[in-house]
């Protein structure tokens, strides 16, 4: 008897044919083998929205591959993912086979396991199920309603606002949430308030306390709201003190700190960009690589369960063997003598069983790290002591807050805690999003007191603050929302912040999402016409329809029917009702100073800025950030023009900012508002000028020498003082790749030299 077993991925393919021995054949689909045409019609509305699927033609050699070893094979193994998109390509490749007629009385098994390791392989082919056809419909429902977005929705874009655009039903909302966060920071006034602390010191220990009440009366945030104020709360209680606080009362106690349940693919995400600075696609590239396989000696090994998972369930043999491994490494006291148990929020985390952690974790990162790149270790070891510590003891904090009085009934209190007992924060602490301290992470020391004794009053100091508006995302709070309003699931995410980035709707800088010109224009567009589909409410019912759909208790035809009429209707109803202008133009009550006609806010080529709306009879336009009456440039201090010795002023043009002549169009001299950076490498080819690190107009990193345009080297990845071993030329450059890691490869076409390399081992260019 001969088999044949489909799973995704090459990786994952080696890995699994060397577990199951002989008599298995291991293939891989690469992903998706099937999927709806690409054009109108794909999914046929008016005959219960019926699919119309071509192969996808990269797939198509693989997929003659398949064909060509079930000809001789007994019987079907599909192996793909234990998840809905899993499920859908397990079913995908038996249609295409039933299709061959190769499955002509030949059984198919579906196997499903959540970690690849001989053990879980072997028992998942010894007990194989049916396909669950519940989740082929709700993965098919999913890709037909985004199939019928976009397609109608996306046209509607380029009518009203401007060709390329595209919408999605998971990606407008997530637009939304940015757009929103942007117009509450613009719409944001801060307000001054102060606060007044005490500078005391007891036993020579200096200490710091808050001022909570003045005069008796408790101060609230906004209780001190200017200087003369503050100073005058001072003067009153460095008179009535003398140099000395009483200490009124003092408080101890002692709390418990829970470690954090083992990770779900969003709660991975998240601490992974919060702590790694991984973006989720990075993230979820890594931990498919850990999953599939790494080689550890002369096997491969899958390192991690299952990435794509809502469960915050451990299977039991993984609990005990993990308490084994506290008991040895950190000590039995450390082991709960009831094993903690998290609970699942999501609605539909049957679909995964496990949360994710370590196929064993005897695997301690520390002994496999030379297996491993450097982003696969950082990954993994996260994954371990997140999973290592949520099966730990509780850490016990001491605190310690004490009021100290004077006067008229004046108190500061002074608060502080030590970790009595670390337990599971000896291996693991969670992460927050934009936190300025992490509160327990940090001891504040007060020294010993007693109740009745007066320390030494060193200083009253009032502070002056601002409130502050509310932080941008970055991609861990961006996940986080997503998943609190039931946007999306945890597996999309990545895919859906990527979408927002490569139709420039918005921009990750430093760190944070800034929506783009274009980006508000859709978003206004989407949430004054299209309400109901960028409602979070709306878009998190439709995600609980089709999580019912892939549970068995609702049929996926009857939710298509419900969704499709109105939207079509309302599609057709503004392709008529609204005009371009009134999507792309914002009135403004200012008159033209040229003309005297109203003028508008309106959307170009490069982003928005202010025109007349007697447009082209008047052609007057400003900058939108521009006040009405300034026209003057901003001049860069202490430099001229170098060839005509004109102002350098600074520019904005199509790409963004830059330094041009103040003397244009008589003298066209321009260049980058950002200094590029020196690498310190010398040009292997003037041998005079170095490379720099600079930014194309699309904003990719190239390297290239700083004598150009007299010398035209350039070169895109990072270059390194080091000779090709090979061919001795003077510079080798780090490459990147998603499997291998990064590698020290030689620059010139004509040679092949290519090493693989730590970062950890090379001094690069700061970036």
């Amino acid at each position: 008897m001969s088999a044949l077993v489909i799973v995704e991925s090459p990786a994952k393919a080696k890995t699994i044919e060397k577990y199951l021995g002989k008599g298995f054949t291991v293939l891989a689909s690469y992903g998706h083998v099937r999927d709806l045409i690409p054009k109108e019609g794909a999914v046929d509305t008016e005959n219960d929205f019926a699919m119309k699927y071509a192969l996808v033609e990269r797939n198509q050699r693989h997929v003659q591959e398949i064909a060509k070893v079930m000809k001789k094979a007994d019987e079907l193994y599909l192996a793909t993912d234990p998840d809905r998109e899993g499920e859908a390509i397990a079913w995908h490749v038996s249609e295409l086979l039933k299709d061959k007629k190769l499955l002509k009385d030949k059984p198919v098994h579906r196997v499903v396991f959540h970690e690849i390791t001989k053990k879980a392989i072997q028992k998942a082919i010894k007990e194989p199920r049916e396909l669950a056809m519940d989740m082929v419909d709700a993965q098919q429902a999913r890709r037909a309603l985004d199939y019928l977005v976009g397609f109608n929705l996306s046209p509607l874009l380029w009518k009203k606002i401007r060709r390329g655009l595209s919408a999605g039903r998971v990606q407008s909302p997530a637009l939304r949430l940015i757009v929103e966060r942007e117009l509450e920071i613009e719409a944001f006034t801060n307000r001054e308030y102060w606060s007044i602390e005490a500078d005391v010191k007891s036993e020579s220990l200096p200490f710091k306390a808050k001022l909570t009440h003045f005069s008796g009366d408790k101060l609230s945030q906004f209780s001190v709201e200017n200087a003369d104020y503050a100073n005058k709360i001072k003067d009153e209680i460095t008179t009535a003190a003398v140099g000395k606080l009483l200490v009124k009362k003092l408080q101890k106690k002692q709390r418990k700190r829970n470690p954090a349940a083992p990770f779900t693919t969003s709660t991975l995400q998240q601490e992974a960009a919060r702590k790694l600075g991984f973006t989720t696609k990075k993230t979820m590239q890594i931990a498919q690589q850990l999953y599939e396989g790494v080689t550890l000696g002369s096997e491969s090994v899958g390192l991690i369960t299952y990435m794509r998972t809502d469960s915050v369930h451990l299977a039991g043999e993984a609990v005990d063997e993990i308490r084994d491994l506290i008991k040895t490494r950190y000590g039995k006291e450390n082991v709960p003598k009831t094993v903690p148990v998290y609970k699942t929020k999501a609605k539909n985390a049957q679909e995964a069983h496990e949360a994710i952690r370590p196929s064993s974790a005897l695997r301690v990162p520390e002994d496999i790290r030379g297996s491993l790149s450097d982003d696969q270790y950082k990954l993994y070891l996260l994954v371990w002591k997140r999973t290592v510590a949520s099966q730990m003891v509780h850490a016990l904090i001491d605190g310690v807050s004490v009021d100290l009085t004077c006067g008229n009934e004046h108190v500061f209190r002074a608060t502080g805690s030590t970790v009595s007992k670390p337990g599971f924060m000896a291996v693991y602490l969670e992460g927050k999003d934009d936190s300025k301290e992490e509160d327990d992470n940090k001891e504040n020391l007060l020294p010993p007191m007693k109740e009745g004794e007066l320390i030494d009053l060193l200083s009253v100091i009032p502070n002056q603050h601002f409130t502050e508006p509310p932080p941008r995302y970055g991609e861990a709070s961006l996940v986080k929302a997503l998943e609190e309003r039931g946007i999306g699931r945890p597996s999309t995410y990545a895919s859906i912040i990527s979408t927002l980035q490569n139709r420039e709707y918005v921009e990750l800088e430093t760190k944070r999402f800034y929506p783009t010109d274009v980006g508000r224009i859709v978003n206004k567009f989407l949430t004054q016409h299209f309400t109901n589909y960028v409602d979070y409410d709306f878009t998190a019912k439709l995600e609980d329809d089709l999580d019912a759909v892939s549970r068995g208790e609702k049929s996926w035809l009857p939710l298509m029917k419900k969704f499709w009429q109105p939207f079509k209707d309302l599609i057709v109803d503004k392709e008529e009702s609204v005009r371009r202008s009134d999507v792309t133009q914002e009135a403004m009550d200012e008159k033209c100073p040229e003309c005297s006609k109203p003028l508008s806010i309106r959307l170009g080529r490069n982003g928005r800025f202010i025109g007349c709306t007697d447009y082209p009879e008047c052609g007057y336009t400003r900058n939108l950030n521009d006040d009405a009456e300034s026209a003057e440039p901003e001049v860069v201090e202490g430099r001229q023009c170098p060839k005509c010795e004109s102002n350098l002023i600074i520019r904005a043009g199509r790409y963004g900012k830059f330094i041009g002549c103040s003397s244009y169009p008589d003298c066209k001299h321009m260049e980058p508002l950002e200094k590029p950076k020196d690498t310190n490498v010398v040009c292997p080819d003037c041998k005079k000028g170095t490379i720099l690190e600079r930014k194309s107009r699309k904003g990719k990193i190239f390297y290239s020498c700083s004598n150009y345009p007299k010398c035209k080297y350039a070169l895109w990845n990072a270059p390194i003082k080091e000779a090709c071993p090979s061919c001795q030329w003077p510079i080798l450059t780090v490459k990147i790749t998603k499997r291998r890691g990064s590698e020290k490869v030689c620059p010139q076409q004509e040679c092949s030299y290519i090493t693989p390399v730590s970062y950890t081992h090379l001094t690069l260019p700061t970036s």
